[in-house]
């Protein structure tokens, strides 16, 4: 690249903004050296200046950025859109941005999944089937190839990364039994949104464990497909998520019969992710710890062997906000338009 163009900065948009996943994007962009903010979404806040919703954006650069109706990014000549909308909604917003030559990154779940009967079974009807089979599964240490050249990018769920790439490896080495896997995972209050709901409530949430959308959580859905992608079957799943009283941050613990060799499941994890800057491999006998990764954009991955059932135990630990949502969504953006793939993404 030319001086010239290592200066240019990339325009872009946050639909949605005034949610979690669009507050730490805001945050991302913020830190992101490559990249302006020129425009965010909110109708409840439309006309407002970020600083005044937000103050903690008081010494931030985009201070006096203003929230904008969803309709009018159409007209600010971006180059990049980010939807932190809800699922439905986005996909609506998507086909006109496509339309104008932007690049999409969508952190709902519209263009999560390829098979449109599943999408329906879990989601409803979809507002744009036709852009299933266009969109990248925005997962850069599995899709980084195919998201350097795509305009719409699918961002995976929070419970989905932190299972999927954990077990991505293990499975196309025929390491583990696919019919034996159990997921458990628990993650902190965030992961549900920002809205009013009685069971988000501090009195409700502190002080309480419980697990919820059980036997089919939505996520169920992503993480089989690209589980059954990497086993070269159809693989379906025991998931079990709960609701914990943090703020963020997502504890997974999976498990299942090992039918290759012990010394061979670490070996498959470093040789898979030796060169990708935000995994960090434990190792043997290591736990994850939300405490580590809060606030960051790594997956922490440790693993143990059950002598006595014969299972391998595997922990992982992410931010549901940065890795699980917005972070991830600026690794794509930074594989997309060539930039260093920690570019906004390395403060702690």
């Amino acid at each position: 690249m030319t001086q010239g163009s290592m200066d240019k900065k990339v325009r872009v948009a946050i639909l949605g903004a005034s949610g979690y996943t669009g507050l730490e994007l805001i945050r991302l962009v913020n830190a992101h050296p490559r990249m302006e903010l020129c425009g965010i979404s909110s109708r409840a806040n439309e006309g407002k200046y970020l600083e005044e919703v937000f103050p903690r954006f008081a010494a931030s650069r985009f201070a006096q950025v203003k929230f904008i109706h969803p309709d009018e990014v159409y007209d600010l000549g971006i180059e990049a859109a980010f939807l932190a909308l809800p699922h439905g909604t986005a996909a609506e917003y998507a086909q006109k941005l496509l339309k104008k030559g932007i690049k999409v990154f969508d952190l709902s779940a519209d263009f999560r999944l390829r098979d449109l009967a599943v999408y329906q079974e879990f989601y409803g009807e979809h507002p744009a089937p036709e852009l299933l089979k266009e969109a990248v599964y925005g997962m850069p240490e599995l899709y980084g190839a195919e998201i350097k050249k795509a305009d719409l990018i699918a961002s995976p769920g929070c419970y989905p990364t932190s299972i999927i790439l954990p077990l991505v490896p293990l499975l196309q080495q025929g390491l583990i039994d696919h019919t034996t896997i159990q997921a458990f995972s628990m993650s902190g209050a965030t992961g549900a949104g920002r809205k009013e709901s009685i069971p988000l409530l501090f009195c409700e949430v502190n002080e309480s464990l419980r697990s919820y959308s059980l036997p089919t959580h939505r996520h169920l859905s992503e993480i089989e497909q690209e589980l059954s992608f990497a086993a070269g079957e159809k693989v379906k799943i025991s998931f079990l998520p709960h609701i914990v009283p943090t703020q963020s941050g997502i504890a997974t613990t999976l498990s299942a019969t090992l039918t290759g060799e012990w010394s061979a499941v670490g070996k498959a994890l470093n040789d898979a992710y030796k060169d990708t800057p935000f995994i960090r491999l434990l190792g043997e006998g290591k736990c994850a710890d939300t405490k580590y990764v809060t606030r960051t954009n790594f997956l922490d991955i440790g693993w143990h062997y059950d002598e006595r059932t014969n299972r391998l135990l595997i922990t992982s630990a992410e931010d549901n906000i940065v890795k699980g949502a917005s972070g991830q969504a600026i690794h794509s953006f930074n594989l997309m338009f060539e930039f260093s793939p920690t570019d906004g993404l390395t403060a702690f």
